[in-house]
């Protein structure tokens, strides 16, 4: 655990612990139940409710680990911990209102993924609706969304000649990022302070169409080639990413400016809501009246 942080909620304490190596967060689960029961002894609350669980065979309480955080007198203890979809089970079995959002959320959520399994097309107009509310161009959706069609493509392709997923598909993702960024995708993350953020949902534009690129180019070199396994598309992936990669320097040596950067969604789209307000004020300018009778 590489980063232990403390969440606010309702100004109440929350310890945190991020795995970097997998990517994921986990939460005290004594701190989550002190927040939504409002219990005098939370960790007799959880101890009950803990053994209670383990009796109806509730399994994600059974994979819950132990993890060593600071304790409210400065010293280390260890507490269990859970990750998210840990802690989004356990909170289901907590009567409390505080724990009500909660539940109806994951109800929606449910109901929404069953929607999408009937109707695929949903899946898409929601998409667009989240990328919307976030704040995004109309631009910059259509390319995130053309994006997750050519990323689509890439891992049938891979599928198809007999890549396995998980490991060897996270591998030969590394070796398109880093042929044409020159970094890992988790060097990439760190680069634009990213942890469990979408890693192209922070992506310019123009970061965007060259990962297109490196992954549209080497589906391609996968067909021509008739790449088989894991090896044969690890030497297609690295050349496809390129392909990308020769790409991203002739612009750099045009312009002059590095194509990556560590802007992240929030700052690029502070970025656009700048240049649209000072559009907007510019107009406003030209359309005053001068003063003059």
């Amino acid at each position: 655990m590489e980063q232990n942080k403390i969440q606010l909620f309702e100004d109440k304490r929350i310890r945190t612990a991020w795995d970097e190596e997998k990517e994921e967060w986990y939460f005290s689960i004594v701190d989550v139940v002190a927040v939504l029961t409002d219990s005098a002894d939370p960790n007799a609350y959880w101890r009950k409710l803990k053994q209670r669980l383990k009796d109806e065979g509730f399994q994600p309480v059974t994979n819950c680990h132990g993890l060593k955080m600071t304790a409210a007198d400065g010293k280390k203890r260890l507490t269990d911990v859970a990750d998210t979809q840990q802690l989004l089970r356990i909170i289901q079995s907590i009567p409390s209102p505080k724990a009500e959002p909660f539940k109806l959320w994951l109800a929606e959520v449910g109901r929404e993924r069953i929607e999408e399994t009937i109707d695929p097309e949903l899946t898409i107009e929601r998409a667009l609706t989240t990328y919307l509310r976030k704040g995004y161009s109309r631009e910059w959706i259509n390319q995130r969304l053309q994006a997750i069609q050519v990323r689509k493509e890439l891992t049938d392709e891979w599928d198809a000649r007999g890549v396995r997923k998980g490991v060897e598909y996270a591998i030969l993702t590394d070796e398109i990022s880093r042929a044409w960024s020159g970094m890992t995708t988790r060097q990439y993350k760190r680069l634009k302070g990213l942890t469990k953020e979408n890693l192209r949902d922070n992506m310019s534009t123009l970061e965007l169409v060259l990962n297109m690129l490196a992954e549209a180019t080497t589906t391609e070199l996968a067909k021509g080639h008739d790449a088989q396994g894991f090896l044969q598309n690890q030497a297609v992936a690295r050349r496809g990413g390129k392909v990308a990669g020769d790409a991203r320097r002739a612009i750099e040596a045009d312009t002059g400016r590095p194509v990556i950067t560590a802007q992240n969604a929030a700052l690029l789209n502070q970025v656009v809501t700048a240049m649209i307000e000072g559009t907007a004020a510019t107009e406003d300018e030209e359309t005053e009246p001068d003063g003059k009778d």
